[in-house]
């Protein structure tokens, strides 16, 4: 693509009408948009982390979501995983993740990978997708989510929280910043922090 040139793909009139806020913001505008629908991010997690980023992501257009979570839906999740409703309990989040990015904008592409991210499928699930978003609750998906990214050269967004406290972190040690295995070198002992 030569510099100026807009990426693909087109937007359609129904995209431009539901993108209009953005198409008018300065230093965004059609060519933002257009890179946002190139786009392809993997969310590791459809729970507390990963409900309210996959409906941003898919509500601001981001062409392909891709979801791993090996989980269905519990009544207990509703209140914070505002990505599931009461109709869901019981039904795997894969599904109902689809369905309600569905509902917010059909013009996003979902692919599901049931069960969990483990290291026999994480380089190869990771390798088609632009960035991951980590929104796991464990600490050996979390390191796995920063191998996988690192190995990959690929950005990493990072989510955490505990009880009333969270935290968001981006590595990009594929542009010579530090990772998160930098930050902490080693997982902590199984038990010694609450997931």
């Amino acid at each position: 693509m030569t510099v100026g040139a807009l990426p693909d793909p087109e937007l359609s009139p129904p995209e431009r009408d539901r993108y209009a806020r953005h198409l008018v913001l300065p230093d965004f505008g059609e060519a933002g948009q257009r890179r946002l629908k190139a786009g392809a991010i993997l969310c590791i997690g459809a729970g507390g982390l990963g409900s309210p980023a996959l409906l941003y992501l898919a509500a601001a257009g981001v062409g392909r979501i891709g979801i791993i979570d090996p989980d269905t839906v519990d009544a207990s999740n509703i209140q914070r995983q505002v990505l599931h409703g009461t109709s869901d309990v019981g039904r795997p989040k894969l599904d109902s993740a689809r369905a309600a990015i569905a509902d917010i904008n059909p013009h996003v592409e979902v692919t599901t990978h049931a069960g969990r991210f483990d290291a026999a499928a994480a380089m190869q699930i990771a390798s088609g997708y632009d960035l991951i978003l980590d929104g796991s609750d464990n600490f050996p998906t979390r390191y796995l989510a920063n191998d996988a990214a690192a190995l990959l050269g690929k950005p990493l967004v990072h989510g955490s929280i505990f009880r009333f406290e969270g935290q968001v972190s981006v590595f990009a040690p594929h542009l010579g910043a530090p990772c998160y295995r930098c930050l902490f070198p080693d997982p902590p002992e199984p038990g010694a922090v609450p997931d």
